[in-house]
């Protein structure tokens, strides 16, 4: 699962070490921009120069639609570089030409950053202006110096995921509200319903297989919305619509997340396996104490029990 803005921000000395890399990678090729970016399923997020260049149209928090990255045209399966030496020359970027062209961009190198699990977190890149040649020591080199990198997202990643599903836990879900929540938004306090007979009955392997999947649906959800999906522990999560507080809105994304989560194979349909929801709002610029929000969630997921399951309430 891809590693997001609001996650970097609570990362130990982020900005401080993204500085060394652009460094280190500045050191072997002197003559170039380097950059590191981060990737989302539909964007990709400039997160740090090595220094500001006017000849060059890139700067720090740009944001380009994936599809009209080079950097997208990178082989993250196999880890390879991606070398353009001469941009003009490559038919198959004719399709980028005008962006490369108002960038003044015309030699790359972008070299892939793959988490411990394959997720994609982005790139390290070195461009310059004209056509430039790369000797193959140097672009082992900023191979090494992304794999440093990618070591000390694994650790901060650690932190602050559940090691099961792979969403974030509840530590983070704290650090957000403790520095981030006046933004405001709602938090909605999911249980699955049926879930002890799974494991009960197919074992505790079984449960977590569907735990992952439900893990999935909640990641692919989030991706469409702007918010994030955590696991509290057991069969209940909790999904932060970041900003949106809007009922009739809100109702829409939880008839969207009943049936979801109630729509499975043939093995798992005999439990009719569901979820039942707590919503809480919360107000932008105010003190919005997470424990008690939990609590008033909790006590919404319970009348959705009450009233037959497979449903929501509103605290």
């Amino acid at each position: 699962m891809l590693i997001a803005l609001n996650e970097l921000q609570f990362y130990k000395n982020f900005d401080e070490l993204a500085q060394d890399i652009l460094e280190m990678a500045k050191e072997t090729m002197p003559d170039r921009l380097i950059y590191l970016t981060n990737f989302t399923k539909r964007q990709q997020i400039i997160l740090k120069l090595s220094e500001s260049n006017e000849n060059i149209g890139i700067h720090e928090g740009m944001v380009i639609e994936i599809n009209e990255t080079v950097c997208n045209r990178i082989d993250f399966e196999n880890k390879a570089p991606l070398v353009f030496e001469d941009m003009s020359k490559e038919a198959n970027l004719d399709d980028l030409r005008q962006a490369l062209v108002a960038a003044n961009i015309n030699s790359y190198l972008g070299i892939p950053i793959i988490l411990s699990n394959g997720d994609t977190f982005g790139t390290l890149c070195a461009v310059h202006t004209n056509a430039k040649k790369m000797n193959k020591k140097s672009i082992v080199m900023l191979q090494r110096i992304a794999k440093l990198f990618s070591y000390y997202l694994d650790l901060e990643r650690l932190a602050y995921r559940d090691s099961l599903t792979g969403l974030y836990n509840r530590q983070f879900l704290y650090k957000y509200f403790d520095e981030s929540s006046t933004i405001g938004g709602a938090l909605l306090f999911l249980d699955l319903d049926g879930f002890k007979k799974i494991n009960d009955l197919y074992g505790h392997d079984t449960g977590d297989l569907v735990l992952r999947e439900v893990a999935l649906r909640l990641e692919n959800f989030v991706q469409l919305h702007h918010g994030f999906a955590v696991r509290l522990g057991g069969d209940e999560f909790i999904v932060n619509l970041i900003g949106l507080t809007s009922r009739e809105e809100i109702s829409k994304l939880a008839d969207y997340l009943l049936k979801r989560l109630s729509t499975w194979d043939t093995q798992l349909e005999a439990f009719n396996l569901s979820v039942s929801i707590g919503i809480v709002l919360y107000p932008p610029d105010e003190n919005n104490l997470l424990k008690i929000l939990l609590k008033n969630a909790d006590n919404a997921l319970y009348r959705a029990k009450a009233n037959g399951k497979n449903g929501y309430q509103f605290f």
